[in-house]
């Protein structure tokens, strides 16, 4: 049979003529779908802008609040948070945030539609925090680089505002910093009575380091600066620290250096990385290290573990590797015990005796805590503590204030007592 012929009747034959329809529909159906996902995709590339912030971000927690107070208030698929804050009166309160659940949310800023995507993956976790690794992803059309910068940045200002006036702790958690506990309520640095002249000397020191920057590069000095605060315990160091990070709007990042999980390679890794516009604080520096030359007890303690050295110290202070732009503050009671290659210039710039109350402190004490009173009464205290003719520390005062919060009589009548509680005979010793 000729081709013709043979063509033709295929033509005529219905089931054939259907069977090439429905894969011709088909074939058809197939390229459409295929030139949509094509289209999509080069739509999306050209003319939509996606940014993905994944959850160990620092801006995560700042962009899921901002979404919250900013775009997805209509929303009616929220998941809930539970916090803790300090209100006023001194009280902690709960606090209940809601923000936008895992899912899609849609809504209108800055004169075009946002899609927000936050997604959670259940098979895997975030190392650091123990929980499901998360996502939030913006869409936008356009090319909108400066949409999403503009929205990062009302989050962090968004969040700044909420903790300032406060004083925010961190405290080392693995190779991270992590915020401890609540915001704190600035403490007033003059609520800190020290002998005269030691909070203006430290502050005035501080602050022109922090205003400084260009100073230290143009002369090519490592742009840090490390701090000593030593003397008997009880006399107001930490809280001298705690104070001046609040008058000068500072963190407190708090490094355990007697942590036995704490290794040269982790604590270099956490100075460079403390947060910004933070103090470190290394409390009780003595007790890390006795000396240079162990004995062999504490080597057979910590056989087999790695540990912070004491040259890993050194170099985390003040070496090549030692991150710049940072203050830390260290506090010891046994200044003799501090090997000298620790407190030497460089390492440590400022030194500063914190001790026993002197006169003018307890004047200055008892007025502080009995304002009404006449001033003559408070110098009668001052000799009345004198004439004990034994230091005393601050909080051995303060203590004694507390006993006789409303009878500032009784706390002068009552200044032999002083001998006889157990935080007088720890300072005197």
């Amino acid at each position: 049979m000729p081709l013709p012929d043979f063509i033709s009747s295929l033509t005529d034959n219905p089931y054939f003529s259907a069977g090439f329809g429905l894969f011709g529909i088909g074939a058809g159906a197939a390229v459409m779908r295929k030139g949509y996902m094509m289209g999509m995709i080069l739509f999306r590339r050209h003319y939509m802008t996606t940014l993905e912030v994944p959850c160990r971000d620092k801006s995560y927690q700042w962009l899921l609040q901002w979404i919250t107070l900013k775009g997805a208030k209509k929303t009616q698929h929220l998941s809930v948070e539970t916090k803790f804050q300090q209100i006023e009166t001194g009280r902690i309160t709960t606090r209940h945030d809601f923000i936008p659940s895992i899912g899609e949310h849609f809504f209108w800023y800055g004169g075009t539609w946002l899609k927000v995507e936050r997604s959670r993956e259940q098979h895997t976790l975030d190392l650091q925090h123990g929980t499901p690794w998360e996502n939030v992803t913006f869409t936008a059309f356009g090319k909108q680089k400066q949409l999403f910068q503009r929205i990062i940045c009302e989050a962090r200002d968004l969040a700044i505002k909420q903790n300032e006036g406060k004083t925010i702790m961190y405290t080392a958690y693995g190779s991270e910093w992590r915020q401890f506990g609540n915001p704190r309520k600035p403490r007033p640095l003059n609520s800190v009575v020290l002998d005269e002249g030691i909070s203006e000397r430290i502050r005035k020191d501080v602050q022109d380091f922090m205003n400084n920057p260009e100073w230290y590069s143009n002369r090519g000095i490592p742009y840090r600066r490390g701090y000593l605060l030593h003397g008997p315990p009880g006399c107001g160091k930490s809280s001298l620290i705690t104070a001046l990070a609040g008058d000068l709007q500072l963190g407190i990042c708090v490094l355990n250096l007697s942590e036995r999980g704490l290794t040269d390679d982790r604590l270099n890794h956490l100075m460079a990385l403390a947060p910004e516009n933070t103090i470190i604080l290394l409390e009780d520096i003595d007790s890390a290290f006795a000396n240079r030359e162990e004995t062999s007890e504490v080597k057979a303690a910590y056989a087999g573990l790695n540990r912070l050295t004491f040259s890993g110290l050194l170099n985390c202070l003040d070496g090549v590797a030692s991150s710049e732009a940072r203050m830390v503050f260290m506090t010891t009671n046994y200044p003799e015990r501090l090997d000298p290659a620790l407190i030497r210039p460089g390492r440590v710039d400022l030194k500063e005796y914190i001790g026993y109350c002197t006169p003018s402190q307890l004047v200055t004490m008892f007025r502080r805590f009995y304002p009404e009173v006449p001033v003559d009464l408070a110098f009668t205290f001052s000799e009345s503590v004198q004439s004990l003719k034994v230091p005393v520390s601050a909080a051995t005062i303060q203590g004694h204030f507390m006993q006789h919060k409303e009878d500032h009589l009784g706390a002068i009548d009552n200044v032999s007592c002083l001998k006889s509680t157990d935080g007088f005979k720890k300072t005197a010793d």
